[in-house]
This record gives C-alpha cells, structure tokens and sequence, in this order.
C-alpha cells in the first residue's frame, strides 16, 4: 500500500513540475510577445544618445493604448530586409508637416528645438521640401543626423503607426550605463 502511495506521490510531483514549467514558458511567451523584449543597438545612428552593443528592453505594451511622442525613441522593423530593425526617435507627428532647412528641423514652418541631434544636418534628403504626414505616419531621425539612414531616405521613409513594435525603455548593458533610455 505504501509502495503505490508513493508511486502516486512521485507521479503528483512530476506532474506539478511540468504543469509549473508549462506555465512559466506560456507566461514568458506572453511577455516577450507583448509586454517587453531585449534588442541589441547596432551602429552609431543614434550616437550619443545610444551606442553599438547596447542591450535595450523595448515596451511592447504602451503603444497599445498611448501613440509616441514627439522624441520618443522607438522600434521599427527595416521594410526591404526581414529581421532587421531600426531604432530611431520621432521627431514628426501625424498630420504635421516637416522639412530641413539650413540644416534646421522645421515642424509646421516653426524651428524645432531640441537638443539630441546637436550637429546640422548635412543632407535633408527628401525633407529639403515640405513633407505633410498623413493620419498615422510618423517622421523619425537617428541622434547621429549625418550618419543615419531614416525617414530622410525613400527606402525608409515615413513610418506608419502599426508598424511600430515599441518605445526604447531601459539600458541594461554595459551595467555603466543602466537606466531609462530619453
């Protein structure tokens, strides 16, 4: 009797510790897919502010229920190739119009004034005229503004709300540098 008791115990505890495991898997999965992930900064686009092999959790959750903000740093994934992503900060809002100027950043004809590109920009690209955004596009720049392929660029152009993954939260590698990313 005691014999299948504790066969029946053995069998109780296998089966808690899968049951336990399944859960922790499906409760991960659920986090990684929708709540935050881990990213890898690659290249000097956003130089000072980031750089090459910073570790980033990214919100996967606030852009579910607040669109970005004017220099927010956000996620995007590259259109032309699969599996590469651009993290870049928003500079232009939906409905608004940008262009540069005299290396200058102009937003609805006023110059904007913010301090994370510090450098003129060189090349305007396709903002040297008036780009009006449309009702869920966004116009984003790298804080390194001579040395970043963004919304400047045909081949990245505008960036439409729903193809936005999340917003640069923390930095949590080098450990130097841990903290809230802005």
């Amino acid at each position: 009797m005691r014999r299948n008791q504790k066969k029946k115990s053995v069998v109780r505890e296998f089966l808690g510790w899968i049951i336990f495991l399944l859960l922790f898997c499906g409760i991960a999965f659920l986090i990684v897919h929708f709540v935050g992930e881990r990213t890898v900064v690659s290249g000097e686009s956003m130089y000072p502010t980031l750089l090459d092999g910073d570790n980033l959790i990214i919100d996967k959750i606030s852009y579910r229920f607040f669109n970005p903000d004017r220099f927010d740093i956000i996620v995007f994934p590259f259109q032309y190739q699969e599996g590469t992503y651009y993290i870049k900060r928003v500079i232009g809002l939906p409905g608004e119009t940008v262009q540069i100027l005299d290396g200058a950043i102009y937003i609805n004809g006023r110059l904007l004034r913010e301090s994370y590109g510090s450098e003129e920009i060189r090349n305007p690209g396709t903002a040297s005229s008036e780009i009006t955004l449309g009702a869920d596009e966004y116009f984003v720049l790298g804080d390194n503004r001579n040395n970043s392929s963004d919304s400047r660029e045909p081949s990245v152009g505008m960036i439409a709300r729903d193809k936005i993954i999340g917003k640069a939260l923390l930095r949590i590698w080098p450990l130097s540098e841990f903290g809230l990313v802005g």
